[in-house]
């Protein structure tokens, strides 16, 4: 069925459905990994965005139940150069166009990857349409620069957990409190996680209570956490001013941990500003230099925001750089127990090399003076 992909500069392309009919609309962008489509699905970071895989084949794996990493699919649309149908993989459970399909998620095939990849590169992530249905060109890109865009925009409201759950044994379990046990205590403000930050939390001895993104910092304090995560999650971070407040407030009261869009709340709340990247990063294979240690890590990331680097004040300092753009990738304050990176160490898809960050974390909270 055929389907076209109508960006805001007016470059139109040509694709199949292999979902059925649909349309949908948001800032297109392209990940470089090579593996990991499930994942990068259910990432709710993803929430108003279309996404393009730069790697030619997908689908091949098929999807298994295993490797979610939010309850749903996030992305508005998929798209790729050539998909799979036909799936092998012990695990699998089904093709990736009858999920994306179940869930109605349009997915697009036969796009010439490369040349929208280019274009995206060359002239920044750009607002987007697809469409079965609506064929024309002009009327597409015109719907395309209605978009509103990511920018000014609080997606987070859209992927937050509407109530207090404990999370156990991968199962969410409704909950107004920790558990009266010894594991350490970690209040985890959902801001769009992802659910391996939750396992490699709960695999090192935590007990983790996630709380929806409005909770105030009174509230949170009243849980008597050991410490605080901030998660990713999607959207433009200086849209964010509940949760800049919010961690504001809690800085120097209990250790704080942030990832990806935690990063970035974090870092406005130690009095930083933030801004868009051109086209961002997203892929499995991101290269970040470790500034205490000299050492080079293989990250996974996905944000299309950063935070600038001029704008940290003296008492914070950059603990992380991006080896291809030179861009902030992790800070830490120099007198309060609260660090933040802007990549993924859970992987999920990605490399392992940075779930140390993970243990840091856990250190913090074990020191006496929390």
């Amino acid at each position: 069925m055929k389907a076209l992909i109508a960006l805001e500069d007016g470059t139109v392309f040509e694709g199949r459905s292999f979902t059925g009919r649909g349309e949908a609309a948001g800032e297109i962008v392209f990940n470089t990994s090579m593996t990991g489509y499930q994942e990068i699905l259910t990432d709710p970071s993803y929430r108003g965005q279309i996404v393009t895989m730069t790697y030619p084949l997908i689908g091949n794996y098929g999807v298994n139940d295993e490797d979610y990493e939010s309850n749903r699919i996030q992305v508005e649309a998929f798209v790729v150069r050539e998909y799979q149908s036909f799936y092998s993989n012990w695990r699998a459970k089904r093709s990736l166009g009858d999920w994306l399909a179940s869930q109605g998620v349009l997915g697009v095939e036969g796009v010439d990857t490369r040349a929208l990849t280019r274009r995206i590169r060359i002239h920044g992530a750009m607002r987007a349409v697809i469409s079965t249905e609506d064929l024309d060109p002009k009327s597409l890109v015109e719907r395309a620069r209605s978009h509103p865009g990511l920018v000014g925009r609080d997606l987070v409201q859209d992927v937050t957990c509407s109530a207090p759950y404990l999370w156990e044994n991968g199962q969410q379990i409704p909950a107004e409190g920790f558990r009266d046990d010894d594991r350490l205590k970690v209040l985890v403000i959902d801001c769009g996680l992802k659910f391996n930050q939750l396992r490699l939390l709960s695999q090192r001895g935590c007990q983790c209570l996630v709380v929806p993104a409005h909770t105030p910092a009174s509230k949170i304090l009243a849980y008597a956490p050991d410490g605080v995560f901030f998660s990713n999650g999607p959207g433009d971070p200086a849209a964010l001013p509940y949760l800049v407040q919010t961690a504001r407030e809690l800085l120097g009261q209990k250790p704080i941990f942030g990832i990806c869009l935690g990063h970035q709340i974090l870092s406005q709340a130690f009095g930083a500003n933030t801004y868009k990247l051109k086209f961002g990063h997203r892929g499995a294979n991101q290269p970040v230099k470790d500034l205490t240690t000299g050492r080079i890590e293989i990250t996974s990331q996905n944000h299309g925001f950063c935070v600038d680097e001029k704008t940290l004040p003296p008492e914070v300092e950059i603990t992380h750089i991006n080896l291809n753009d030179r861009t902030v990738e992790g800070v830490r304050h120099r007198s309060v127990p609260a660090f933040s990176v802007q990549y993924h160490p859970e992987n999920a898809p990605g490399p392992h090399d940075a779930v140390y960050l993970f243990d840091r974390f856990i250190d913090l909270m074990r020191q006496p003076s929390r």
